[in-house]
């Protein structure tokens, strides 16, 4: 039992110690403050709608890379509105995906609210020139 327990954790330590070479990051807005519920909503729904918008890309080859290696996403903090259409701008120039989520209205803030920007996936390294300066969430 001792030999299995060491073969699985070796295998769980190799996996978490591979560098990814792809990731996805969603940049929430501070200044409104979500419930934790509402942020973890807004930002599936950014991961989701960034996927969609990288097939509309015809980045596919990317999109399955990315999911070989376990889909990485890293959640970033953005100040306001402003910030999230800064980083937008700046992705789309870099050739990457990026699609800025607006809040249906059915719970805590205003319907058309624009909540999280979604970047990705794409190669880690694009998206780090672009949102490296960004704190994790």
């Amino acid at each position: 039992m001792e030999q299995v327990m060491n073969k699985i954790l070796d295998f769980v330590d190799k996996v978490a110690s591979r560098k990814s070479k792809y990731k996805q990051v969603i940049l929430v807005r501070e200044d409104l403050h979500l419930p934790k519920g509402k942020m973890s909503a807004q930002v599936a729904h950014a991961s989701v709608g960034a996927v969609m918008k990288s097939e509309e890309d015809k980045k596919k080859d990317i999109i399955d890379a990315w999911k070989k290696e376990g889909m990485k996403k890293v959640v970033l903090r953005a100040d306001d509105l402003k910030v999230l259409k800064e980083f937008r701008k700046r992705a789309e120039e870099a050739g990457l995906s990026a699609v800025l989520i607006s809040d249906a209205g059915h719970t805590v803030i205003k319907r058309g609210t624009v909540t999280c920007l979604g970047i990705g996936p794409d190669e880690e390294s694009k998206i780090d020139e672009i949102t490296g300066e960004l704190k994790v969430y």
